[in-house]
């Protein structure tokens, strides 16, 4: 069973660059694969690896300037879900594009045992600050789809209707908390002060809430193999189009413009046969590297910082 940790934390790093290779090398002397991004405005990401090598690792950036909290979730995958290690610098940890705010002035974190009573006030309006995509898997019941493809779009989203959150509660999630909590900074820098977010974000909450008491519908895409979760972190029923790298969802593996490896609803209508033939092809590698018991760099899936 390989253990995996996602992790970020908002803090101030003078001079990331000279952060990246004593992480890497500590990264690689345990065997981990995953990826890790540095800015000055902190650390976010997902490794995998055994449980001794992601403790290892994760002594290491504790060590971190003001690391020795950083937030960790914590999952199990039956197969590796990444295929290299990379330690990448970035101008910011979870894009957003707004560089004069302030990611450690961030609104107030509610733990998941307290969320269900702040939703459910009439005086709270509840927005989810992920990606379309991702909402189609599953959210909060009532909550707000900004309907973005990107989190830097959610800027602009907030201000065509920052009118309707006048004088209300302002509630936010996300996946693991990171665009949710830098969303509530970025409110906080626009003037809106009453603001909310889900602490841990949603794969918290479907750790520790319970089902009968859960106000989440569906399951929580990820950025792994692992592509969707449920419930305690359960495996969820959604697969991965290998061609668009969208979430599939059993109806739409039912569909006749569903072929596994070469295409899906979302993507039919913008593939050409040719690149439909390269990815029947790439797919046929895939399935040879599986019959050997190898993995191919074929079936690894994009990594978080390249999706969100």
């Amino acid at each position: 069973m390989i253990a995996v940790a996602a992790l970020y934390r908002f803090a101030r790093f003078d001079d990331p660059a000279a952060l990246r290779a004593p992480l890497l090398a500590a990264c690689e002397a345990q065997d981990i694969k995953g990826t890790l991004l540095l800015a000055r405005e902190g650390i976010n990401g997902t490794i995998a690896g055994s449980g001794e090598a992601i403790a290892a690792v994760l002594g290491h950036i504790r060590a971190l300037p003001d690391c020795a909290d950083i937030d960790v979730k914590y999952a199990t995958a039956d197969a590796m879900p990444f295929h290299r290690m990379k330690v990448r610098l970035k101008r910011e940890i979870v894009t957003m594009g707004q560089p004069d705010i302030d990611p450690l002035d961030v609104g107030h974190y509610v733990a998941p045992a307290e969320w269900n009573a702040l939703i459910d006030s009439p005086d709270t309006i509840v927005i989810d600050t992920r990606n379309a995509y991702e909402v189609k898997v599953g959210t909060f019941n009532g909550a707000i789809d900004p309907e973005t493809s990107s989190f830097s779009e959610f800027p602009d989203w907030f201000r065509a209707n920052r009118e309707a959150l006048a004088d209300k509660k302002v509630a936010m999630f996300c996946t693991g908390g990171i665009r949710c909590e830098k969303a509530t900074a970025f409110l906080k820098a626009e003037g809106i002060t009453d603001v909310f977010h889900l602490k841990g974000g949603i794969l918290k909450y479907l750790e520790e809430v319970p089902p009968a008491e859960s106000r989440w519908q569906g399951e929580c895409f990820v950025f792994d193999e692992r592509v969707a979760v449920g419930h305690g972190l359960t495996p969820g029923s959604h697969g991965l189009c290998r061609a668009c790298r969208m979430p599939v969802s059993t109806e739409d593996r039912q569909s006749p413009h569903y072929e596994e490896g070469v295409s899906c609803p979302a993507c039919h209508a913008t593939r050409d046969e040719e690149q439909r033939a390269g990815y029947a092809e790439r797919h046929r590698q895939v399935m040879l590297a599986q019959a050997r018991g190898e993995v191919h760099v074929g079936a690894i899936q994009a990594n978080a910082d390249e999706r969100v």
